[in-house]
């Protein structure tokens, strides 16, 4: 989850950058073009090649459907409001997957995990502190992307269970390519990456395949309500990075905010802990 941390805080910090030349949809088609190339090389080299498999089709194409989703409301709301706030209305996922894990994972929701899940909530809206006059489309573009990343991260937690995870991201990068190719032509002009934007659209490619490899190892390990919390660490990280690179502004809110997310994190690890020790 550390991996992770680090991989979706280079990808936003380069999704950034490059946002002023490429759309969201032309992002994601260079990203998961790269991604394949990668993706394709390690496990060719690795002679992982034969693992490949159709028979979680079906899963694949719900998840990487969800995720292009959000991943491109995710790009967009980066251009339109701070990255801290990006990632906060982002941490609503674990809620969604709470709600979520019961039906598709058959996960027993507990009461800590209800507690933690409420801290981390709470947590967010202070650091948000989204008012009426403060809705606006990037706001509602990262909300809605949260629900988006709770069915992707859903759908990694069952596929974990029988599909190495080679296999998975083969279909991760696949599927958005496609996706990637068909939304960003649809107005008939594909910008093509130059030297400046080159370089930003590989870290992306690279940190966005770390950050599933290390998330879906992660959800391999532990329950899901016990993983995702912990990605809430992302906040008072990217919220440094926001500061010193584009001089967003770090209050006292974010840090109290910030406070409360953990402390509901470490109390539903050291609960899950205890649990394993006893059982």
């Amino acid at each position: 989850m550390v991996g992770t941390m680090f991989s979706f805080s280079s990808m936003a910090v380069a999704g950034r950058e490059i946002s002023f030349a490429l759309s969201p949809t032309e992002i994601m088609l260079y990203r998961s073009l790269f991604g394949f190339v990668i993706v394709v090389g390690v496990i060719s080299v690795t002679g992982k090649l034969a693992q490949i498999s159709m028979r979680s089709l079906r899963m694949h194409l719900i998840r990487n459907c969800a995720h292009f989703c959000g991943q491109n409301l995710w790009f967009f709301a980066m251009t339109i409001i701070p990255l801290a706030q990006v990632f906060a209305l982002e941490f609503t996922s674990p809620i969604w997957v709470l709600i979520l894990a019961p039906f598709l994972l058959n996960e027993r929701l507990t009461r800590m995990r209800i507690l933690s899940a409420v801290m981390g909530f709470i947590g967010i809206l202070i650091v948000a502190r989204p008012t009426p006059d403060a809705i606006n489309v990037g706001v509602l573009s990262a909300a809605s992307a949260a629900f988006f990343f709770a069915i992707t991260l859903t759908y990694s937690k069952k596929l974990t269970k029988f599909e190495t995870v080679g296999n998975i991201l083969f279909w991760l990068t696949l599927i958005q390519l496609v996706l990637g190719v068909v939304f960003a032509g649809l107005d008939g002009d594909i910008a093509i990456p130059d030297a400046k934007t080159a370089p930003w659209l590989l870290v992306i490619a690279i940190s966005g395949l770390a950050a599933h490899f290390c998330l879906t190892n992660a959800l391999a390990i532990a329950p899901a309500t016990v993983v995702i919390p912990m990605d809430f660490m992302r906040l008072p990280a990217i919220a440094v990075v926001g500061m010193v690179l584009y001089h967003e502004a770090i209050d006292i809110w974010i840090l109290i905010g910030a406070a409360i997310i953990f402390s509901g994190n470490y109390l539903n690890i050291h609960a899950e802990t205890r649990q394993n020790r006893n059982a």
